[in-house]
C-alpha cells in the first residue's frame, strides 16, 4: 500500500480543523502530513497538533506544495483558488472543502458513494458540494433507485456556522447580550439572528430565490446527473450553531410504505432512521458531531398514498464536508491504484 504525502491549507478553519480530525480518527494512509496557513508570517510561530504531535504550520507558498500527492483545500476562497492557479504544473490532487469551484463547470462536483466514478488519473482538482447538496443528493438517490421522484420540495434550516467561526460567535454573542438585556451587536447577520429565523437576508432574483438557494438546486441535479429533476428548495436561518434541519416533501410515481422507506435507509451506511420520541426527538442538538444523516420522522397522509415528509437532520461539518472530503479522496486514489483503504 502506498501511503500518502499530504497538506491541508486553512488549518484553522471550522473545516480545516474537522478535515484534520477524521484524517486522524479514520487512519488516511499517510506517509506526510503538513500543515498550511496564509496568515502564518515567520516559521515555527504557529503550531498544532496531529496524532498526538506537535506539528508546525507553515507560511504558505505553493512551490512547498511540489512532490504531495493531495491538498486539502480549506482556506478563504481566494486563497484557495490562488493556490489552484500557481499549482497547475505541479503533480499533487486538491480537493477543495470550501466551495470555491462549485460552479465551474469543468470541476467534477463529488458526492461519495455516488458520482464518484467521475474520479480519474487525469484529474487533479475537485469540489466538496454545499452540505444541503450533500445530504438531498444521498436521499434522492436511495429513492430515486427504488421509485420514480416527481417531485421534491425542501424546507432547509441553516446554522451559524454556515459562516464559519465568526457566524458562531455572532450568535453566542447576541444570545448573551439579549439575555443580559443588552442590545447585541452585527457584523456577520444584517439583523439579529439570536432567538430569531430570518427567511432571506441576501440578495434575491426576480423569482424571489437566493443565489446559494439556486446553487443548491444546480448542484443536486448536477450530482445525480438529473438536469430535469423537480427540485425546489427554500432556506431560512435558524439560531443554532451546527447541523442542517431538512424538512422534505417528496411526491413519488408510485405509493411506498413507510417501512418500506425505513428500510431503504437502515440499509444505507450513511444514513441512522432513528424513531421519533417525545423525550429525545432528532434535533440539532443530538446530531451535531454525528457522522451520519439522521432521520428523524416519515410522514405520510393516507389520502395521498404517494406523497411523504421526511424530517432529517445532519451535521455540516461531518458528514456534510470533512466525511465526504475524506472518502472522495481514498476513492480518488484507490481508483487509480495509488492508495488502498486500510
Amino acid at each position: 500500500m502506498k501511503k500518502l504525502r499530504v497538506a491541508l491549507i486553512g488549518t484553522d478553519s471550522l473545516r480545516g480543523k474537522e478535515i484534520k480530525s477524521v484524517l486522524e480518527q479514520k487512519h488516511f494512509p499517510l506517509a506526510v502530513m503538513e500543515f498550511y496557513d496564509p496568515e502564518v508570517k515567520e516559521e515555527y510561530s504557529k503550531l498544532t497538533e496531529f496524532a498526538g504531535e506537535p506539528k508546525v504550520i507553515h507560511h504558505l507558498e505553493e512551490k512547498y506544495l511540489e512532490g504531495l500527492d493531495l491538498v486539502f483545500l480549506a482556506a478563504a476562497r481566494e486563497v484557495n483558488a490562488r493556490v489552484a492557479r500557481r499549482t497547475k504544473d505541479l503533480k499533487c490532487r486538491l480537493l477543495d472543502v470550501n466551495e470555491t469551484f462549485n460552479d465551474n463547470p469543468r470541476v467534477p462536483l463529488i458526492v461519495a458513494g455516488i458520482n464518484d466514478h467521475l474520479l480519474g488519473e487525469e484529474i487533479t482538482l475537485v469540489a466538496n458540494p454545499h452540505p444541503v447538496t450533500i445530504f438531498l443528493a444521498h436521499v434522492l438517490h436511495l429513492l430515486s433507485a427504488r421509485n420514480k421522484i416527481k417531485k421534491a420540495v425542501c424546507f432547509v434550516l441553516q446554522p451559524a456556522s454556515a459562516y464559519d467561526e465568526s457566524g458562531m460567535d455572532e450568535l453566542a454573542h447576541q444570545s448573551i447580550s439579549l439575555l443580559s438585556f443588552e442590545t447585541p451587536t452585527r457584523k456577520v447577520f444584517p439583523t439579529q439572528v439570536a432567538f430569531n429565523l430570518i427567511s432571506c437576508f441576501e440578495e434575491v432574483d426576480n423569482f424571489g430565490f437566493s443565489p446559494v438557494e439556486r446553487r443548491i438546486i444546480k448542484e443536486v441535479k448536477r450530482v445525480l446527473d438529473q438536469p430535469r429533476l423537480p427540485l425546489f428548495v427554500s432556506l431560512v436561518q435558524a439560531p443554532v450553531f451546527h447541523t442542517y434541519s431538512l424538512m422534505t416533501y417528496l411526491e413519488c410515481e408510485r405509493e411506498m410504505e413507510i417501512g418500506e422507506i425505513e428500510q431503504i435507509f437502515i440499509k444505507s451506511p450513511y444514513f441512522k432512521v432513528v424513531k421519533p420520541e417525545p423525550s429525545q426527538p432528532v434535533s440539532a442538538i443530538t446530531v451535531a458531531g454525528q457522522d451520519e444523516i439522521f432521520i428523524g420522522q416519515i410522514k405520510k397522509e393516507p389520502e395521498f398514498p404517494r406523497h411523504f415528509w421526511l424530517w432529517m437532520v445532519a451535521d455540516n461539518l461531518t458528514r456534510g464536508s470533512a466525511l465526504n472530503a475524506y472518502e472522495v479522496a481514498l476513492k480518488w486514489f484507490e481508483a487509480t491504484g495509488r492508495a488502498e483503504k486500510e
